[in-house]
């Protein structure tokens, strides 16, 4: 039934982003002949550099495509812009297999969309394939050019071409750049946007920055209580009079889960780890002729700290609300928790440690305003007596959980 249950909900969500991926926003592109056409575009936060891209002249209208072909430059307003050029770039690969003996770089000339992350007096542009990344930047009116950067490998030691650093250091002359700035320079997005950012203002260009321009929040820390509706059957395969099922249960949980955003695809990826405490208790007793006094008394007492490491996948519903889908790989730490044996008279018969092996959860669940969430999750089987050769066990369990982000 909870399995059931769960696909249902599932189904429904998937039909759901049906409706919710179609989100097109306040945007514009230029053609060939300059003319700037206002427009939607479909903004799917790309994290490799688009070819094309779909655009409407309102929500009703019907569905449009646009290549580098016919249009010069794009732009969703507060989001990003990407413009069209014809530039040399090197393809080199990062991969040691594929790596080139060379230290030149082999460049080839394309018609390229590039994403701008500065622009201004200096402006940067950004071009991702996969694991390919490049760096272009242009400086006034002048041609936009790539800043070099290859990896290459000689008798098997991978070596470093930096020309990119030469030609920033001769070409971003500045009194507040020095020469530490350029020797300490990574060629990743953080340190060159910092040095493109502290020229123009060195220079006194206004800039746009469009990375700030997004805002985009990538951590969540969110309080999760949630109540816990579990099952525990056990099996002995030698001794049958031990087959106890301690039936349903219901109880709560208390965790915190920290999220982190993945950068592309409009936020929709996230990782979550989230540490929970769990209990599950349970007493049955059972007639048999086995045991002396005639009953067999089973007591669980099952503490543990849960970890479920997973990821999550948003589908946006509209500006306010969010329907969310996520699976974990959940590692369970139990503590001073066993499965007693008892006479009739309490004595003691036999006792099981309770050691946990991992399990898989599958969750579905609804955000509003980024704040407040209810997630139903539901855990696959899960051993707990993973010590013993004779016993073995199923302990599932569906979770409603709550939620309330921090920030």
């Amino acid at each position: 039934m909870r399995k059931q249950l769960l696909l249902i909900a599932l189904f429904t969500i998937l039909c759901a982003e049906s409706y919710s991926q179609i989100i097109f926003e306040n945007g514009y592109f230029i053609d060939e002949s300059n003319n700037k056409i206002e427009c939607l575009i479909k903004n799917v936060d790309w994290k490799n550099n688009p070819t094309e891209f779909e655009y409407k002249f309102s929500q009703n209208d019907t569905v449009h495509k646009a290549t580098f072909k016919t249009v010069k430059e794009f732009g969703i307003y507060n989001v990003s812009k990407y413009i069209r050029a014809k530039t040399n770039i090197d393809k080199s690969s990062e991969q040691i297999d594929k790596m080139s003996s060379e230290r030149n770089p082999n460049f080839q000339e394309e018609l390229l969309f590039l994403k701008v992350l500065i622009e201004g007096k200096a402006s940067l542009f950004l071009y991702i394939d996969g694991n390919l990344t490049r760096f272009f930047y242009k400086l006034n009116d002048s041609e936009i050019q790539q800043l070099v950067y290859k990896r290459y490998l000689i008798d098997d030691t991978i070596l470093e071409n930096n020309s990119f650093k030469q030609e920033l250091f001769l070409k971003l002359k500045c009194e507040e750049i020095v020469l530490n700035d350029i020797k300490n320079l990574r060629y990743s997005n953080r340190d060159l946007e910092k040095l493109f950012i502290k020229y123009n203002k060195c220079t006194g260009s206004d800039y746009i920055n469009y990375k700030t321009k997004q805002n985009k929040d990538l951590f969540n820390l969110t309080f999760r209580p949630s109540l816990n509706y579990s099952s525990l059957e056990i099996q002995n395969s030698v001794l049958g009079f031990n087959d106890i099922d301690f039936r349903n249960k219901l109880g709560i949980r208390f965790g915190i889960e920290a999220e982190f955003i993945l950068p592309f695809n409009k936020n929709k990826w996230g990782i979550i780890v989230e540490p929970t405490y769990q209990y599950f208790k349970s007493e049955q007793s059972k007639e048999t002729g086995n045991v002396s006094g005639g009953i067999l008394v089973s007591r669980i007492d099952y503490k543990s700290i849960e970890l479920p490491v997973g990821i999550r996948y948003y589908f946006c519903l509209n500006d306010k609300s969010k329907l969310f889908t996520n699976i974990s790989y959940v590692f369970d730490f139990s503590n001073n928790s066993s499965i007693k044996f008892l006479r009739n008279d309490d004595s003691m018969l036999d006792e099981l440690e309770i050691k946990s092996r991992r399990n898989l959860a599958l969750g579905i669940g609804y955000k509003y305003k980024n704040r407040y969430s209810m997630e139903i999750r539901y855990n696959t089987n899960r051993e707990i007596l993973s010590d013993y050769l004779y016993w073995s066990s199923n302990y599932s369990s569906l979770n409603i959980i709550f939620g309330l982000s921090m920030f």
